[in-house]
């Protein structure tokens, strides 16, 4: 029998999913994984169920419904003064990581190198290696997390093919400013370097900060791929539903990919957002909706012995444990989940080389009660 060569040999269960089913093992409340555990939009669902009923059953072309394409190009006119056209430079995918993946899957060829920003949601560099390409790690800096921009500029060069970038920023809440895309843009503007921009959290600024899309800059926009999750923005992460934004050529090639990866999503659900659409306070709204419970979780836990320095943005608030233990953070999250039933992810294991930051992960999308359980745990450490 032959012996089967992985080509992911390093690559085990994301710990994501580790982490979710110690959870259920040993009932502890599950901060860890991203996901909304309360109900979406009631007339999203009724939607949803209508569209069913209505045989919408069938394949959906394969860019995406007509209808939801030309609602999301008004979207981006409005928000940020970019007009992409329906028809040639919007896809929609099987959630916002199909898109990253086939985006990669586009670009990449053996030998290229692809500049990543660790901590970096870990769906980014399995797909580089995948396809041969070469990883170049820019650590950033607990607790501020600022992009050393001096060694961007120092590792991009004649074999960079891509700058994976992410704003605003899981895991560290992390929003890009309108500097930073300035430095960006002067790196990168005498390179053949891509630029694959991943803004699911986009809806999700607090504070004085802002979201700065790529679209928005027409420089950068022009040799960029940009992906969004529907899933994010409506609490519905199980619909794995997201999309893709670039210029012509560029989806012209992706498509290619996108074609043979899946065809098409799921046709019901894509008629359901596209009717949510027409009501933009739904995602105009979510800002504050968030702020209120990053606020309120950061409220219940004041007392506790964990530093925090407030989220930025997405839905994700980090937790600085080095007055409490000296463990590694994968292992004082294992002692949360089975000592204290509380379940939180480990930032090392998105780190260049598992830097140990002091940081762990808490998501605050959850309902008020999940919330105050969670911080009377906290404050109990």
């Amino acid at each position: 029998m032959h012996q089967l060569q992985s080509k992911l040999p390093h690559i085990g269960t994301t710990i994501f999913t580790k982490m979710s089913r110690l959870a259920q093992e040993h009932h502890a409340i599950n901060l860890s994984q991203g996901f909304p555990n309360f109900m979406p939009n009631e007339e999203l669902i009724q939607q949803a169920n209508e569209a069913i009923s209505s045989h919408r059953n069938q394949y959906a072309p394969l860019g995406g419904l007509p209808e939801l394409r030309q609602k999301l190009s008004d979207k981006f006119d409005t928000l940020y003064n970019h007009k992409y056209d329906w028809e040639s430079e919007i896809t929609i995918t099987a959630g916002a990581t199909q898109a990253i993946f086939t985006a990669i899957s586009t670009l990449i060829h053996p030998g290229d190198e692809v500049v990543v920003f660790k901590p970096a949601y870990d769906c980014y560099e399995p797909a580089v290696e995948l396809y041969g390409g070469i990883v170049k790690p820019v650590q950033l800096e607990a607790p501020d997390y600022n992009i050393p921009w001096q060694k961007v500029k120092d590792l991009v060069g004649d074999k960079t093919k891509l700058i994976i970038i992410n704003t605003p920023h899981n895991p560290t809440g992390y929003v890009w400013t309108k500097e930073d895309f300035e430095n960006l843009k002067s790196i990168i503007r005498d390179t053949s370097a891509y630029v694959l921009s991943d803004e699911v959290y986009e809806h999700m600024v607090f504070d004085e900060h802002m979201h700065h899309s790529i679209c928005s800059d027409p420089e950068l926009a022009s040799r960029s791929i940009a992906t969004f999750s529907f899933g994010k923005t409506y609490h519905v992460t199980g619909w794995k539903l997201g999309y893709a934004v670039a210029p012509k050529a560029l989806m012209n090639e992706f498509r290619k990919v996108h074609q043979y990866n899946v065809f098409c999503v799921n046709h019901p659900l894509q008629y359901a957002l596209s009717q949510i659409l027409d009501e933009p306070q739904h995602y105009l709204k979510l800002d504050e909706f968030y702020q209120h419970k990053r606020d309120q979780f950061l409220k219940l836990v004041e007392g506790s012995r964990f530093k925090f320095t407030p989220s930025q943005g997405t839905y994700f608030q980090l937790a600085d444990y080095s007055e409490i233990s000296d463990l590694p953070d994968t292992e004082f999250c294992l002692e949360l989940i089975k000592t204290h039933g509380l379940a939180a992810i480990p930032i090392s294991v998105f780190n260049h080389d598992k830097l140990q930051q002091g940081q762990i992960r808490f998501c605050f999308a959850k309902t008020d009660e999940t919330l105050k359980e969670a911080a009377k745990i906290i404050n109990d450490i």
